[in-house]
């Protein structure tokens, strides 16, 4: 067995269990990151994992590794990212068990992440919100779940790491309705709900009737979704919706959109964007800023409001649909 079997292994074991405690989802993501790599490298050199060595996994191949995650996997470039992050925590972590392998290991970390385009961020309109919520067949056990679980999400912008977590117990539906959750960083969240979440969340509760320690939204079996029954559902449910809000037809709808409708509705009541970044349970505050881009009725609020006094406020409007187009081109 060469030295990278067991760095990699106490990576796991030592750095990121015992000394960081990472949460499991971090876990999971350097494990699939280094199931990505191996196989990759045992493809390219046709050497078996537990036969790698250090020197194996040089700049050069880290970089067709990462070239081959965006063009041979379709990964986009924050994913190819994350990849490298877990990639330079490992090489990190080598370099203090390996000093003999520096010059290979500073190759590695020298490798920068990628920069790309911010887009703005995608949400649905009160209108758009309400024909997902139609969508769910409440006839049956399925659509009553789904139906809470996209009401829920809608309305608190959990992320779906943290809905599928949810039980019995992390609900409070009497004085002060709250729902409470562990989310990104280990840090706790409690997020009030309005009333008309209570009585669909009071009405799933009384047909269930289960212990507080169960999932708040099961499968048929009774254990709790993944994330990517989730993706299957939201996407399943905006189809619907299609049919019956043309707006969606130009919009990508995923758990993270109804993460941003929540942030976009709390920005249009009024809401401070330090108080959304709370609400979201952002690290920073200004995290949430990106909200404030996406929003145009506050820049057109910011526009009118430097309008110099001798002009009528407002928009330039082309006088003409001729001229419109003209000006659209």
């Amino acid at each position: 067995m060469s030295a990278l079997a067991p760095t990699l292994q106490a990576f796991f074991t030592e750095r990121l269990i015992n000394q960081r405690h990472a949460s499991a989802h971090t876990i999971a993501s350097y494990r699939d990151t280094c199931r990505l790599l191996l196989g990759f490298v045992e493809q390219r050199s046709g050497k078996a994992p537990c036969q790698l060595d250090i020197v194996d996994l040089d700049a050069p191949t880290i970089g067709a590794f990462l070239d081959h995650l965006q063009v041979g996997r379709g990964n986009s470039v924050r994913s190819r990212n994350t990849r490298l992050a877990a990639i330079h925590s490992l090489f990190r972590f080598a370099a203090l068990r390996h000093p003999e392998h520096a010059e290979s290991i500073a190759r590695v970390l020298a490798i920068p992440s990628k920069r790309f385009d911010h887009a703005s961020v995608s949400y649905l309109t009160p209108t758009e919100i309400d024909a997902l919520l139609a969508a769910p067949d409440l006839t049956r056990w399925i659509g009553r779940r789904d139906h809470a679980l996209l009401a829920v999400a809608v309305q608190t912008g959990l992320r779906v790491s943290e809905l599928t977590a949810l039980r019995y117990g992390d609900l409070e539906l009497g004085t002060g309705p709250n729902v409470r959750c562990r989310g990104k960083g280990r840090k706790q969240r409690c997020t009030p709900l309005t009333a008309n979440t209570v009585t669909i969340l009071t009405a799933w509760i009384r047909e269930r009737g289960d212990q507080d320690t169960d999932p708040l939204f099961p499968t048929s079996r009774g254990n709790a979704l993944s994330r990517d029954a989730v993706a299957l559902l939201v996407g399943k449910y905006a189809d619907i919706a299609r049919t019956r809000c043309p707006s969606l037809r130009t919009k990508i709808v995923s758990p993270h959109t109804l993460r941003h409708s929540c942030a976009m509705t709390l920005l249009a009541s009024g809401v401070e964007v330090t108080v959304i970044a709370l609400w979201l349970g952002h690290e920073q505050t200004r995290t949430a800023e990106i909200y404030i881009h996406a929003d145009l009725a506050i820049k057109q609020r910011a526009l009118s409001r430097t309008t110099p006094v001798s002009s009528a406020p407002g928009r330039y409007r082309a006088p003409d649909r001729l001229l419109a187009f003209l000006e659209d081109l």
